[in-house]
């Protein structure tokens, strides 16, 4: 049984990625958020079932979804907002914006722009850990798209050949941009492709928060005493198309309908009040705190200045 304070812990990070979503999606409408924008609206039981079981010294390597997974690790949403407003106190001041947030300090290795990009700096990771006898994880999220990258089949076999501590989580949302599983693979069960380099893999409900957290608790042990590498498909929906310009009319409505019934927010709520034993008004405190945290992050955002010329300039000339 989970306690409420556990509950009610993995629910605020629900909550925060869901409000961080939604509001830049408002923000970017305004156009103070310049480029693309991929929500992870639908997803967020996956980011925070898989990051709750993380030490602080293991790594994460995100994708150009990758919002939830920053959160989840802890990032600063006021850091995280400027990021995306181009502003010099963000977590690469600025020059990242939506795609690539990283915060090394928290072992958030970065996301990346990149379909499967992430996933040879998540293996490096997890290499570089097993090389120092570290008692390091690095876990990997990327999508179904990246799957049929040459890069994954290389990864499953490298890191099984040489044991690494590394959880691979493949976030299935069934849609490639839009282009359906189904007519990207004639075996739609991602995780099957694990079984055949020899790695633990199985598959997952991704808008679960518990189910997934243990998975990935028991997973991230394995990889922990050696008996890594882990390969985990998280199964899930996205709530709408590819990135914020995107309608999604490709995406059949009575599917999209269906998973919404199995919101990953409104389940993890529906934990902390029935399991938790966490009366209304204690979660809508905790709601509106998460709430009024990001009206003080768009206005931190908003305040802060952007780099100077000068400093731009540096860093070109320098890199």
């Amino acid at each position: 049984m989970y306690s409420k304070e556990f509950l009610k812990k993995v629910y605020e990070k629900l909550y925060t990625i869901r409000i961080f979503e939604t509001e830049c999606i408002r923000l970017y409408r305004q156009g103070l958020i310049r480029g693309y924008f991929h929500p992870y609206l639908g997803e967020e039981a996956i980011a925070v079932g898989v990051c709750t079981t993380l030490a602080v010294n293991d790594y994460i390597t995100s994708t150009h979804r990758g919002h939830g997974h920053g959160i989840a690790r802890g990032a600063d949403i006021k850091r995280m907002v400027a990021e995306l407003f181009g502003k010099e106190t963000g977590y690469c001041r600025g020059l990242g914006g939506s795609m690539h947030i990283a915060d090394s300090s928290a072992g958030n290795l970065g996301a990346n722009g990149i379909v499967a990009g992430g996933i040879p700096l998540g293996t490096g990771a997890a290499l570089g850990a097993s090389l120092r006898g570290e008692d390091s994880v690095s876990v990997v999220f990327t999508s179904d798209g990246a799957t049929n990258n040459g890069v994954f089949a290389e990864t499953l076999n490298l890191a099984a050949i040489w044991n690494l501590p590394l959880l691979l989580v493949v976030e299935n949302n069934q849609f490639a941009v839009s282009t359906p599983i189904e007519q990207a693979t004639r075996e739609p069960d991602i995780y099957k492709r694990g079984i055949g380099y020899g790695v633990e893999s199985f598959s997952v409900d991704g808008n679960d928060v518990i189910k997934v957290y243990e998975k990935a608790k028991e997973s991230v042990n394995m990889c922990r005493n050696g008996n890594g590498p882990v390969l985990m498909e998280a199964k899930t929906y996205r709530h709408g198309g590819h990135h914020v310009n995107d309608p999604g009319l490709y995406m059949p409505e009575d599917r999209v309908a269906y998973y919404k019934t199995r919101d990953p927010v409104a389940k993890g709520r529906k934990y902390l009040l029935e399991i938790g034993n966490t009366a209304e008004n204690e979660i809508k405190a905790l709601e509106e705190s998460v709430e009024r945290s990001m009206e003080d992050a768009v206005e931190f955002a908003r305040e802060s200045p952007e780099m100077t010329v000068d400093d731009f300039l540096e860093i070109v000339e320098t890199y």
